[in-house]
């Protein structure tokens, strides 16, 4: 995006020289989400609120509209078509908002525990949505109950759907995979490769295996296939010496198939998998990033910075902490794959 007009001056919260969101959330940003049709970015944070920016060309942004639920909003997702947010949290509602039209948000789902991770299934019509209770749920829009109920071997942390693949991660670092073509049954059921609690996951483009993140400041590149095993490994990130920071964000670029990670360090970086390469690292921010995500053809990368709780709730103190949303122009020496090198020493 060459024309992402002038970069703003270097702040301690803001070293990548990002351009800031207009109007940010009041407390910690949990969630981002862009619109899969124009750039139009959505936030979630622990103010209640959902809000939406229209992105310009050169940078800047505009605020469109806000919701509230009655307590922290900690998800959302959009419809296919751009028209429709879908947001959950803390009120165990999950509620849907048709943006486009200017219409107000209506509640089309409830669970017993605060809503972790929510998804539109276009391929399916429904809505998926994963909670604390410890459940997964299944929402045709236009009935009051669930269509389809699914346990989970713990409470929901994260979610990552690419039709027909669905990996869930929960407590107690389980990670359960389905085939949506059957959703009321388990494909798969791991346990995670990395040894602490689980924060993101994130389903390949080509869906034939998902990365893992957990709060140890490691990824783990995962197949499906028995017969792919041997390409799995972990890696270290986010880290500063002795210093281990949590890994709160994996997201896949949605052009060239690479992904960033971002951490409770205040960093983000773009990786490749398949050669085992960070392609860029990026300078920390003062506070932790606890979400990110690209637009929907990857020239931006959204990125929150605040606080992640990731210290407690005793380290929190939202009347001296400022949130900021930053959009970084994405550049194709950041995410696009290097070049292989043969033997031969010949490209």
């Amino acid at each position: 995006m060459a024309s992402f007009g002038t970069l703003s001056s270097t702040q301690p919260h803001n070293p990548n020289k990002s351009f800031e969101v207009n109007q940010p959330p009041t407390d910690g940003i949990s969630s981002l989400a862009f619109s899969p049709k124009a750039n139009y970015l959505v936030a979630t944070s622990w103010d209640n609120q959902v809000r939406c920016w229209e992105i310009q060309s050169n940078g800047s942004s505009v605020p469109k509209a806000a919701i509230s639920h009655e307590s922290p909003v900690l998800c959302s997702a959009w419809k296919e078509d751009g028209s429709t947010v879908f947001s959950g949290g803390c009120d165990k509602q999950a509620k849907m908002w048709p943006i486009l039209s200017g219409g107000q948000a209506v509640t089309v789902g409830m669970h017993d525990a605060p809503i972790k991770s929510i998804s539109w299934i276009s391929e399916m019509n429904l809505l998926v949505t994963g909670s604390w209770d410890k459940t997964l749920k299944y929402w045709d829009l236009r009935a009051q109950t669930p269509a389809h109920t699914q346990q989970l071997p713990e409470r929901c942390y994260a979610m990552s759907v690419r039709h027909p693949l669905m990996v869930v991660a929960t407590a107690d670092r389980n990670i359960v995979v389905y085939n949506l073509a059957s959703p009321q049954t388990e494909f798969k059921r791991i346990q995670s490769p990395l040894k602490y609690q689980t924060r993101c996951v994130a389903t390949f483009p080509g869906k034939e295996g998902f990365l893992v993140g957990s709060i140890e400041g490691r990824v783990a590149v995962q197949h499906i296939d028995d017969a792919q095993q041997s390409k799995n490994f972990t890696f270290k990130c986010h880290r500063d010496n002795n210093d281990i920071y949590a890994v709160n964000s994996i997201d896949f670029h949605p052009v060239h198939g690479t992904f960033a990670t971002s951490g409770s360090d205040g960093a983000f970086n773009f990786w490749d998998k398949d050669s085992k390469q960070r392609l860029k690292a990026m300078q920390r921010c003062n506070q932790p990033i606890p979400c990110s995500t690209f637009n929907h053809d990857g020239t931006i990368f959204a990125y929150g910075v605040s606080y992640d709780w990731s210290k407690g709730a005793e380290n929190h103190n939202p009347s001296q902490a400022r949130n900021y949303i930053l959009l970084h122009p994405t550049q194709d020496s950041e995410v696009k794959a290097k070049a292989r090198v043969a033997a031969s020493g010949r490209k």
